[in-house]
């Protein structure tokens, strides 16, 4: 199938910014040719507007100006990368006018907003501007998102297994990332009123959001600090049972029941690691009974503890059955297909065709062989077009040779004459 070319635009910070990463390595891994926006490279500067000392309604002017620029400089990618899709990640920095400009080019854009639309609902303003909408959740979002003129689609989270997997730790990881329970995830309100009521556990809390509450301290990890991935695979695997309690504002009903399956899910299944989740309404059609150990209440989740505890048996043949349902049915390539696969779907004529590197017949035969070795080198096929030979060329680290230094000096030229 005809790979497509592929701008993942990531947001500025957040949980869906390794969703981004992740995605992009997928695509990757399915073939395509990929290039990606690093927002975070701006946040930094960003983030300083707010040390201005200046009003709220110029403080607001200067943010504004600053999302601006940032959204020309993605469209300024655009024009240099030629993308068959713009991919945008939730709270990516792209605003309506560029997204509207992406239209008028004929660019196609789709957005995968990994967030809880009644918690996030700046949705319903950015949606009708994108091609596609994919979403964690269905209903009333999807009904919703057809009453403003969008186009949504579920899709829901997952793991990407080369990176989410079992590790041999070493004594000292052991150590430290090590528990009995732990859990890794913002401080949301259930969850700290949930927490406050598992005393007697060896219990870790790891990441941020947790200041300001004594009863919780002794058990916060690395000074609150937000926890990178890399770090997170290392907890995942040294804990005996990991807490996976869904996030939410509320803290009359701890245990929501509400209805997307968070990323924690897919990423500690993947790793063969026991987790401890509470019930969600789309879970049942994600995992198969005995896969997941599911608590509905704080007493179960209280009584499920020291079970488990009492029983490795089980939380290795649980863990070792949803590691296999993950990797069989829910990855980021799985997701990454579904998504490529839907625009297909829609879209018969798209992406459009691009010709093809045809050599003319006096080519000479020693640069046909440099040529087909460098297609070799970079994994292409030998009826790949000449965009995507360039993109994958700039996506290369190290020194260029000879024939690349060539071929990105014709690709400027053909820009400017294309500009002419």
């Amino acid at each position: 199938m005809t790979s497509v070319r592929v701008l993942v635009v990531l947001p500025f910070y957040g949980g869906s910014l390794p969703v981004g990463r992740y995605a992009a390595q997928a695509l990757l891994d399915e073939g395509h040719i990929v290039d990606v926006f690093e927002a975070p490279s701006f946040f930094s500067a960003f983030s300083a507007l707010k040390t201005l000392q200046v009003g709220v309604d110029r403080l607001t002017q200067l943010e504004n100006s600053f999302l601006h620029t940032v959204s020309q400089a993605i469209y300024a990618k655009v024009e240099n990368f030629e993308p068959d899709l713009v991919l945008c990640l939730a709270q990516a920095p792209l605003n309506r006018a560029t997204l509207n400009r992406l239209k008028r080019d004929k660019v196609t854009t789709a957005m995968w907003f990994v967030e809880d639309y009644q918690v996030f609902p700046y949705w319903r303003a950015f949606a009708p501007s994108y091609d596609y909408f994919f979403t964690i959740q269905k209903e009333p979002l999807l009904d919703l998102l057809r009453a403003e003129g969008a186009q949504g689609s579920y899709l829901p989270l997952a793991a990407l297994p080369s990176f989410h997997k079992p590790l041999k730790l070493d004594a000292a990881d052991r150590r430290r990332y090590g528990a009995d329970v732990s859990f890794l995830g913002a401080g949301y309100p259930n969850r700290r009123a949930a927490f406050r009521q598992l005393p007697g556990f060896d219990f870790k809390i790891w990441g941020s959001d947790w200041e300001g509450d004594a009863l919780l301290a002794r058990h916060l990890q690395a000074g609150g600090a937000r926890i990178e991935p890399e770090e997170a695979v290392k907890i995942f695997n040294a804990t005996r049972i990991n807490l996976n309690l869904h996030s939410s504002v509320r803290t009359d009903r701890l245990i929501s029941r509400h209805d997307f399956v968070n990323p924690r899910t897919f990423e500690l299944a993947a790793c063969g690691a026991f987790q401890l989740t509470d019930q969600r309404s789309l879970m049942p059609e994600l995992f198969a009974d005995g896969e997941l150990a599911i608590f509905t209440s704080m007493d179960e989740l209280r009584a499920a503890l020291d079970h488990y505890l009492a029983h490795p048996d089980k939380r290795a043949a649980m863990a070792e059955k949803a590691r296999a349902r993950v990797v069989a049915d829910h990855t980021y390539q799985h997701r990454m297909r579904t998504l490529v696969d839907a625009i297909r779907a829609a879209r018969p004529d798209w992406p459009a065709p691009r010709r093809s590197l045809a050599l003319p017949d006096e080519t000479p035969d020693d640069l046909r062989r440099e040529l087909e070795q460098l297609l070799t080198t970079l994994n292409l096929p030998a009826d790949v077009d000449f965009p995507d030979l360039i993109a994958r060329i700039r996506q290369q680290s190290g020194r260029l040779n000879s024939l690349e230094t060539s071929l990105l000096f014709l690709d400027e030229w053909r820009k400017q004459y294309k500009q002419g």
